[in-house]
């Protein structure tokens, strides 16, 4: 027996061998009464997963959404009578713009080919008119940022060089990018992005009561033990140990067995959804999996560890 009779004395003898004892007690405890430690692990899994598999989905909505966001281009239409070379100078004036990912010219012809690809009655249109093409030139712009793009429609229309080769003399009109659509798509989506954070932090407030609980019942069906502990001197530091150890453990477990479940998923699920929707990329970098896996260990540890600690506070009072 190595308790001693009095609180010094026990913290003095037991202090330098307290991990591994924490760490013989829990493993023996885990074992012993594997039906309450499988039901923490589960409930463990059960909650990390839920939130793994929540901000791997935000993850994917977000790639979805800069799927549908890279779409939204500015369309800056060019007078028939601007010479080639104020053209060319323009363009390249744009190219060094903060936020210019790419400039696309587009020649009468290729506005035509456009316009027959979008119309079924484009060649009876141009029948009509002779044969004569009244679409004009074109920049197409393409923004690195796109939520920018009205401060960057706003910044061509107010360029004087641009205003010099503008169609039609309508600096307004000749720059175009689908004003009210656009708006209510950046609305949207910043909407979802908001609402995915405030889930995420939802959901992991929940899955702490519920680890909490369940690691708080485990530790009330040790109460007896606690006491005799307490009864022949041991300190709290001392009692709390083992169980501490035993939440860390089955917090281990749970958000190992989340990770399995999810990287399952990854390899096997995913790649059917993205061949069923392969207009709408659902891909997320490898290095979103592992932060989001270790975070997952991180807070499962630590709701182990605040959980055995809150839980036993009740049973170390003096």
């Amino acid at each position: 027996m190595l308790f001693a009779t009095r609180r010094g004395e026990a913290t003095a003898i037991m202090a330098p061998s307290n991990f591994g004892y924490s760490m013989r007690e829990a493993g023996s405890h885990f074992v012993r009464n594997w039906t309450t430690s499988l039901g923490a692990v589960i409930t463990i899994f059960l909650s990390l997963f839920i939130i793994g598999l929540f901000i791997v989905g935000s993850s994917m909505v977000t790639s979805a959404i800069g799927t549908i966001e890279q779409t939204v281009t500015i369309n800056a239409f060019i007078s028939d009578d601007a010479s080639d070379e104020d053209v060319e100078a323009f363009m390249e004036e744009l190219r060094s713009w903060d936020n210019v990912k790419s400039v696309e010219f587009k020649d009468k012809d290729d506005a035509a080919e456009d316009y027959r690809s979008m119309s079924n009655n484009a060649d009876a249109t141009f029948s009509a008119l002779d044969g004569e093409n009244p679409l004009p030139r074109s920049y197409v712009i393409e923004m690195e940022d796109p939520s920018q793009v009205a401060d960057m429609a706003q910044q061509i229309k107010d360029n004087a060089d641009f205003q010099e080769i503008v169609d039609g003399g309508n600096v307004e009109e000749s720059v175009l990018y689908g004003q009210e659509e656009v708006g209510r798509l950046f609305q949207v989506t910043t909407y979802i992005r908001l609402a995915a954070i405030v889930l995420v932090a939802l959901l992991t407030f929940i899955a702490f009561i519920f680890i909490n609980n369940t690691i708080r019942l485990s530790i009330t069906a040790r109460r007896r033990e606690i006491a005799i502990m307490r009864l022949v001197g041991a300190s709290n530091s001392f009692i709390r140990g083992p169980f501490v150890t035993e939440g860390v453990l089955q917090a281990i477990l749970g958000s190992l067995l989340a990770i399995g479940v999810l990287e399952l998923g990854r390899n096997l699920l995913i790649p059917k959804v993205q061949d069923a929707i392969p207009w709408l990329s659902l891909s997320i970098p490898m290095e979103m999996y592992l932060v989001t896996y270790a975070a997952l260990v991180v807070v499962g540890i630590v709701i182990g560890l605040f959980g055995s600690a809150i839980a036993m506070r009740r049973y170390l009072k003096v």
